[in-house]
Protein backbone atom coordinates (compact mmCIF):
# COMPACT_ATOMS: atom_id res chain seq x y z
CA UNK A 1 0.00 0.00 0.00
CA UNK A 2 1.44 3.41 -0.92
CA UNK A 3 2.38 5.71 1.92
CA UNK A 4 -0.03 8.38 0.66
CA UNK A 5 -3.65 7.47 1.33
CA UNK A 6 -4.68 9.86 -1.42
CA UNK A 7 -2.53 8.18 -4.05
CA UNK A 8 -3.42 4.71 -2.77
CA UNK A 9 -7.05 5.56 -3.55
CA UNK A 10 -6.22 7.44 -6.77
CA UNK A 11 -4.34 4.49 -8.20
CA UNK A 12 -7.00 2.01 -7.09
CA UNK A 13 -9.70 4.05 -8.80
CA UNK A 14 -7.73 4.42 -12.01
CA UNK A 15 -7.36 0.63 -12.12
CA UNK A 16 -11.09 0.20 -11.41
CA UNK A 17 -11.78 2.43 -14.42
CA UNK A 18 -9.61 0.30 -16.69
CA UNK A 19 -6.23 1.86 -16.04
CA UNK A 20 -3.00 -0.06 -15.64
CA UNK A 21 0.09 0.37 -13.48
CA UNK A 22 3.72 -0.36 -14.29
CA UNK A 23 6.00 -0.64 -11.27
CA UNK A 24 9.64 0.27 -11.73
CA UNK A 25 12.47 0.28 -9.22
CA UNK A 26 12.14 3.99 -8.45
CA UNK A 27 8.65 4.99 -9.64
CA UNK A 28 5.26 3.75 -10.81
CA UNK A 29 3.62 4.62 -14.13
CA UNK A 30 -0.17 4.93 -14.11
CA UNK A 31 -1.90 4.79 -17.51
CA UNK A 32 -5.49 5.23 -18.63
CA UNK A 33 -5.48 3.81 -22.18
CA UNK A 34 -9.14 4.70 -22.65
CA UNK A 35 -8.59 8.36 -21.75
CA UNK A 36 -5.12 9.48 -22.88
CA UNK A 37 -5.84 13.20 -22.31
CA UNK A 38 -6.75 12.64 -18.64
CA UNK A 39 -3.71 14.18 -16.95
CA UNK A 40 -4.20 12.41 -13.62
CA UNK A 41 -5.01 9.16 -15.34
CA UNK A 42 -1.61 9.26 -17.03
CA UNK A 43 1.09 10.20 -14.55
CA UNK A 44 4.21 9.09 -12.70
CA UNK A 45 4.14 8.36 -8.97
CA UNK A 46 7.36 9.19 -7.13
CA UNK A 47 8.24 7.23 -3.98
CA UNK A 48 9.48 10.40 -2.23
CA UNK A 49 9.77 14.11 -2.87
CA UNK A 50 12.30 14.91 -5.60
CA UNK A 51 15.62 16.42 -4.60
CA UNK A 52 17.29 19.51 -6.04
CA UNK A 53 18.51 18.80 -9.56
CA UNK A 54 16.13 15.85 -10.11
CA UNK A 55 13.79 17.63 -12.53
CA UNK A 56 15.57 16.68 -15.80
CA UNK A 57 15.64 13.00 -14.84
CA UNK A 58 11.95 12.95 -13.96
CA UNK A 59 10.98 14.74 -17.16
CA UNK A 60 13.00 12.21 -19.15
CA UNK A 61 11.19 9.35 -17.40
CA UNK A 62 7.84 10.98 -18.17
CA UNK A 63 8.69 11.39 -21.87
CA UNK A 64 9.79 7.77 -21.97
CA UNK A 65 6.48 6.62 -20.46
CA UNK A 66 4.24 9.02 -22.41
CA UNK A 67 6.11 10.10 -25.55
CA UNK A 68 3.11 11.84 -27.15
CA UNK A 69 1.71 13.54 -24.04
CA UNK A 70 1.62 17.33 -23.95
CA UNK A 71 1.05 17.50 -20.19
CA UNK A 72 3.32 16.58 -17.30
CA UNK A 73 1.98 15.09 -14.05
CA UNK A 74 3.83 13.67 -11.06
CA UNK A 75 2.43 12.46 -7.76
CA UNK A 76 4.52 12.18 -4.61
CA UNK A 77 3.80 9.12 -2.49
CA UNK A 78 4.23 10.77 0.91
CA UNK A 79 1.60 12.01 3.38
CA UNK A 80 3.12 15.35 4.40
CA UNK A 81 3.41 17.49 1.26
CA UNK A 82 7.02 18.48 1.94
CA UNK A 83 9.00 19.74 -1.07
CA UNK A 84 11.51 22.45 -1.98
CA UNK A 85 9.46 23.47 -5.00
CA UNK A 86 11.48 26.34 -6.46
CA UNK A 87 13.06 24.32 -9.29
CA UNK A 88 9.68 22.95 -10.37
CA UNK A 89 7.87 26.27 -10.23
CA UNK A 90 10.63 27.90 -12.25
CA UNK A 91 10.03 25.25 -14.93
CA UNK A 92 6.34 26.13 -15.13
CA UNK A 93 4.90 23.48 -12.83
CA UNK A 94 1.96 23.99 -10.51
CA UNK A 95 2.72 22.60 -7.07
CA UNK A 96 -0.56 21.41 -5.55
CA UNK A 97 -0.96 20.61 -1.89
CA UNK A 98 -4.45 19.29 -1.24
CA UNK A 99 -5.98 18.27 2.06
CA UNK A 100 -6.82 14.59 2.47
CA UNK A 101 -9.78 14.18 4.83
CA UNK A 102 -11.14 10.97 6.31
CA UNK A 103 -14.20 9.86 8.27
CA UNK A 104 -15.72 6.61 9.45
CA UNK A 105 -19.24 8.05 9.43
CA UNK A 106 -20.71 11.31 8.21
CA UNK A 107 -22.96 13.69 10.11
CA UNK A 108 -26.35 14.36 8.48
CA UNK A 109 -26.44 17.89 7.05
CA UNK A 110 -28.72 20.44 8.67
CA UNK A 111 -30.82 20.69 5.54
CA UNK A 112 -31.63 18.11 2.92
CA UNK A 113 -33.16 19.43 -0.31
CA UNK A 114 -36.36 17.77 -1.56
CA UNK A 115 -34.65 16.10 -4.51
CA UNK A 116 -34.04 12.55 -5.68
CA UNK A 117 -30.57 11.58 -4.39
CA UNK A 118 -29.50 8.28 -5.98
CA UNK A 119 -27.00 6.46 -8.19
CA UNK A 120 -27.18 6.96 -11.94
CA UNK A 121 -28.94 4.16 -13.81
CA UNK A 122 -30.30 5.02 -17.25
CA UNK A 123 -28.65 6.50 -20.31
CA UNK A 124 -30.59 9.69 -19.54
CA UNK A 125 -29.06 9.80 -16.05
CA UNK A 126 -25.54 9.56 -17.44
CA UNK A 127 -26.31 12.19 -20.07
CA UNK A 128 -27.57 14.47 -17.30
CA UNK A 129 -24.31 13.97 -15.42
CA UNK A 130 -22.36 14.92 -18.54
CA UNK A 131 -24.43 18.10 -18.97
CA UNK A 132 -23.67 19.01 -15.36
CA UNK A 133 -19.93 18.64 -15.84
CA UNK A 134 -20.01 20.73 -19.00
CA UNK A 135 -22.00 23.46 -17.23
CA UNK A 136 -19.52 23.55 -14.35
CA UNK A 137 -16.61 23.83 -16.78
CA UNK A 138 -18.32 26.59 -18.80
CA UNK A 139 -18.80 28.67 -15.64
CA UNK A 140 -15.17 28.30 -14.53
CA UNK A 141 -13.07 31.48 -14.83
CA UNK A 142 -10.48 29.44 -16.74
CA UNK A 143 -12.47 26.74 -18.54
CA UNK A 144 -11.05 23.92 -20.59
CA UNK A 145 -11.77 24.09 -24.31
CA UNK A 146 -15.33 22.91 -24.90
CA UNK A 147 -14.69 20.22 -27.52
CA UNK A 148 -11.69 18.68 -25.75
CA UNK A 149 -13.45 18.77 -22.39
CA UNK A 150 -16.57 17.15 -23.80
CA UNK A 151 -14.44 14.29 -25.13
CA UNK A 152 -12.71 13.95 -21.75
CA UNK A 153 -16.05 13.91 -19.88
CA UNK A 154 -17.48 11.30 -22.25
CA UNK A 155 -14.52 8.99 -21.66
CA UNK A 156 -14.37 9.62 -17.92
CA UNK A 157 -18.06 8.91 -17.35
CA UNK A 158 -17.90 5.81 -19.56
CA UNK A 159 -15.08 4.49 -17.36
CA UNK A 160 -17.03 5.33 -14.20
CA UNK A 161 -20.14 3.63 -15.57
CA UNK A 162 -18.18 0.48 -16.37
CA UNK A 163 -16.70 0.44 -12.86
CA UNK A 164 -20.17 0.95 -11.39
CA UNK A 165 -21.57 -1.93 -13.43
CA UNK A 166 -18.78 -4.13 -12.04
CA UNK A 167 -19.89 -3.28 -8.51
CA UNK A 168 -16.88 -1.11 -7.65
CA UNK A 169 -18.87 1.96 -6.63
CA UNK A 170 -21.31 4.47 -8.06
CA UNK A 171 -21.86 7.95 -9.40
CA UNK A 172 -24.72 9.57 -7.50
CA UNK A 173 -26.62 12.73 -8.35
CA UNK A 174 -29.29 15.03 -6.98
CA UNK A 175 -32.01 15.05 -9.65
CA UNK A 176 -34.77 17.61 -10.02
CA UNK A 177 -38.30 16.51 -11.07
CA UNK A 178 -37.36 16.95 -14.74
CA UNK A 179 -34.37 14.59 -14.55
CA UNK A 180 -31.67 17.25 -14.55
CA UNK A 181 -28.61 16.51 -12.40
CA UNK A 182 -28.07 19.52 -10.15
CA UNK A 183 -25.17 18.04 -8.18
CA UNK A 184 -23.16 14.84 -8.58
CA UNK A 185 -20.21 12.89 -7.24
CA UNK A 186 -18.57 9.50 -7.46
CA UNK A 187 -17.71 7.13 -4.64
CA UNK A 188 -15.67 4.00 -5.37
CA UNK A 189 -14.12 1.15 -3.43
CA UNK A 190 -10.33 1.37 -3.17
CA UNK A 191 -9.86 -1.85 -1.21
CA UNK A 192 -9.04 -2.47 2.46
CA UNK A 193 -12.44 -1.08 3.47
CA UNK A 194 -11.60 2.34 2.01
CA UNK A 195 -13.87 4.29 -0.35
CA UNK A 196 -12.85 7.46 -2.18
CA UNK A 197 -15.05 10.32 -3.31
CA UNK A 198 -14.52 11.75 -6.78
CA UNK A 199 -15.52 14.96 -8.57
CA UNK A 200 -18.03 16.61 -6.25
CA UNK A 201 -19.76 19.20 -8.44
CA UNK A 202 -22.87 21.38 -8.26
CA UNK A 203 -24.47 23.27 -11.12
CA UNK A 204 -23.51 26.97 -10.98
CA UNK A 205 -27.17 28.03 -10.82
CA UNK A 206 -27.97 25.73 -7.89
CA UNK A 207 -25.16 26.32 -5.42
CA UNK A 208 -25.56 27.24 -1.73
CA UNK A 209 -28.68 25.08 -1.43
CA UNK A 210 -27.13 22.23 0.54
CA UNK A 211 -26.99 19.89 -2.45
CA UNK A 212 -23.35 18.84 -2.17
CA UNK A 213 -23.55 18.22 1.58
CA UNK A 214 -26.68 16.12 1.24
CA UNK A 215 -25.13 14.12 -1.59
CA UNK A 216 -21.84 13.50 0.26
CA UNK A 217 -23.83 12.15 3.23
CA UNK A 218 -26.08 10.03 1.00
CA UNK A 219 -23.02 8.59 -0.76
CA UNK A 220 -21.45 7.67 2.59
CA UNK A 221 -24.58 5.79 3.61
CA UNK A 222 -24.65 4.04 0.24
CA UNK A 223 -20.97 3.03 0.53
CA UNK A 224 -21.41 1.63 4.04
CA UNK A 225 -24.42 -0.43 2.91
CA UNK A 226 -23.22 -1.54 -0.54
CA UNK A 227 -19.42 -1.60 -0.33
CA UNK A 228 -18.84 -2.39 3.34
CA UNK A 229 -16.81 0.80 3.66
CA UNK A 230 -15.06 1.51 6.96
CA UNK A 231 -13.03 4.58 5.97
CA UNK A 232 -14.25 7.39 3.73
CA UNK A 233 -11.64 9.51 1.93
CA UNK A 234 -12.17 12.85 0.22
CA UNK A 235 -9.59 15.33 -1.09
CA UNK A 236 -10.08 19.10 -1.09
CA UNK A 237 -8.28 22.27 -2.10
CA UNK A 238 -7.45 23.93 1.24
CA UNK A 239 -8.13 27.37 -0.26
CA UNK A 240 -11.66 26.45 -1.40
CA UNK A 241 -14.81 26.40 0.73
CA UNK A 242 -15.47 22.69 0.13
CA UNK A 243 -13.05 21.63 2.88
CA UNK A 244 -15.14 23.45 5.51
CA UNK A 245 -18.26 21.73 4.16
CA UNK A 246 -16.65 18.31 4.47
CA UNK A 247 -15.52 19.06 8.02
CA UNK A 248 -19.08 20.00 8.99
CA UNK A 249 -20.10 16.56 7.74
CA UNK A 250 -17.61 14.85 10.04
CA UNK A 251 -14.44 14.61 7.95
CA UNK A 252 -11.11 15.52 9.51
CA UNK A 253 -7.77 16.37 7.85
CA UNK A 254 -5.41 13.39 7.84
CA UNK A 255 -2.70 14.06 5.23
CA UNK A 256 -1.52 16.42 2.51
CA UNK A 257 -1.44 15.21 -1.10
CA UNK A 258 1.46 16.61 -3.11
CA UNK A 259 1.12 16.81 -6.90
CA UNK A 260 3.21 18.48 -9.59
CA UNK A 261 1.63 19.28 -12.94
CA UNK A 262 2.38 21.34 -16.01
CA UNK A 263 -0.46 22.02 -18.39
CA UNK A 264 -0.04 21.63 -22.15
CA UNK A 265 1.04 24.83 -23.88
CA UNK A 266 -1.80 26.99 -25.15
CA UNK A 267 -2.70 27.32 -28.82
Amino acid sequence: MPRSLAFFTDVALRVAEGGVTERHADHTVIRSPGNPTFWWGNFLLMPAAPQAGDLPRWEALFRQAFPTAAHRAFGVDTPDGGLDSGEWQAAGYEVQRDTVLTATRTVPPRRTPPLDLRPLHSDADWEAAAHLRLAVNAADPHPHGEAAYREFVTRKLAAARAAQERGRGAVLAAFDPHGAALSALGIFDAGDGVARYQTVETHPQHRSRGLAGALVHAAAQWAHARLGTRTLVIVADPDYHAQALYERLGFRPAETQLSLQRCPPGP
